[in-house]
């Protein structure tokens, strides 16, 4: 194959079977044929939970290429892991000098918190580098150490991933937009238009109303709910519940679509089953539900509700993820399964236009 062209020898571990000797023997057997004519790359599955250290043992063998996955994302037991790869290479600079990725490590937690909302899926508590407890103590011994010596404990920085240790206090309800659009830049979000700024300052200043103190993480959760509902073929206007304890559940629910309201009501067998029902009358589209989460994005009880749902529509195609953010769990599991459904939608309209470019 290299005398065809082939600049690039990929080795995968597709079942996720080898152990690190083995693929460093692997590597070093194609590194002494090939020579410097190829780059040896691999791709690294985590069956056995060995994805990373197959990955490291095989660039220590000569491969100059890895193919890997923010979160550590894949089919089955998934892929080697990004941020565990290229942190190894940048704390482990003893064993692996000389060896650099040119990619700016304090953008690590943005970049899995991005693929997190986009997904639904959330990495472990105890995932290496971007979990939850990653960089935690609970130990008094280790707490006590952190605090007299910080890298006795922490390998690493938080910084050095983009981790705020402090959730800061930022913003109020009288806040102005000039001050929003500050903050919302010096969270990394410079690209946006003033018509994405004006729909995340609103939902600010509704936010605002309900919750005393906004944080970081409220104002980064506004920005991501609204680039991922940016498709609102239907959107939630009113809604309406009762769930008495001895009655039947039931919703009602307001839903604008191309510029026209329209108001239903359901009884379900609980108060979601009873506002998902409400939106399938209303829309005409069968939904499935087949995962829901429920997640605070900060702390205290006003935190923010984040609700993330998986729908399959009318028993077609794969399972659509929606995404809602509100303090009140109720609606923002309405907007998100809406939002689900307008996915599903938009990619109904996609498909049809690949269809008839075909046609033509």
């Amino acid at each position: 194959v290299i005398e065809a062209g082939a600049s690039t020898i990929n080795l995968p571990d597709t079942v996720g079977y080898r152990l690190p000797n083995e693929i460093a023997d692997m590597v070093n057997q194609m590194v002494k044929h090939v020579d410097d004519k190829a780059i040896i790359s691999l791709h690294n599955h985590n069956d056995l939970g060995l994805a990373v250290a197959n990955t490291l043992a095989g660039i220590t063998a000569g491969a100059r290429q890895v193919e890997c996955t923010i979160n550590g994302l894949g089919e089955r037991a998934g892929n080697a892991a990004l941020e565990e790869i290229v942190m190894a290479l940048k704390v482990r600079q003893d064993q692996f000098e000389g060896y650099t990725t040119n990619i700016k490590t304090t953008e690590i937690v943005r970049a899995s918190k991005l693929v997190a909302n986009i997904t639904g899926i959330e990495p472990q508590p105890n995932k290496a580098i971007v979990g939850k407890n990653a960089f935690s103590h609970e130990s008094g011994i280790h707490q006590d150490g952190v605090l007299k010596h910080q890298e006795t404990y922490e390998i690493m920085k938080p910084s050095d991933i983009g981790l705020e240790k402090n959730n800061t206090i930022v913003l109020g309800k009288l806040s102005g937009s000039a001050a929003f659009n500050d903050k919302v830049k010096s969270l990394g979000f410079d690209n946006l238009s003033d018509d994405e700024l004006k729909k995340a300052f609103n939902r600010f200043k509704l936010l605002c109303d309900k919750k005393k103190d906004i944080l970081d993480d409220d104002i980064r959760m506004i920005i991501a709910d609204e680039k991922l509902n940016d498709n609102k073929l239907y959107e939630l206007i009113s809604l309406q519940v009762s769930d008495c304890s001895n009655g039947v559940p039931s919703s009602a629910i307001c839903i604008k679509f191309d510029g026209v309201e329209t108001t239903d009501a359901a009884i379900g067998d609980g108060t979601m089953d009873a506002i998902f029902k409400t939106i399938d009358r209303i829309t005409g589209y069968n939904g499935q539900l087949n995962d829901y989460k429920v997640s605070a994005v900060s702390e205290g009880q006003d935190a923010l509700a984040k609700v993330t749902c998986k729908v399959t529509f009318n028993n077609d195609g794969p399972s659509m993820i929606g995404h809602g953010l509100n303090i009140d769990t109720i609606l923002a599991s309405a907007r998100a399964y809406i939002g689900a459904l307008n996915s599903y939608l938009s990619m109904q309209h996609t498909l049809d236009h690949k269809k008839t470019l075909h046609q033509v």
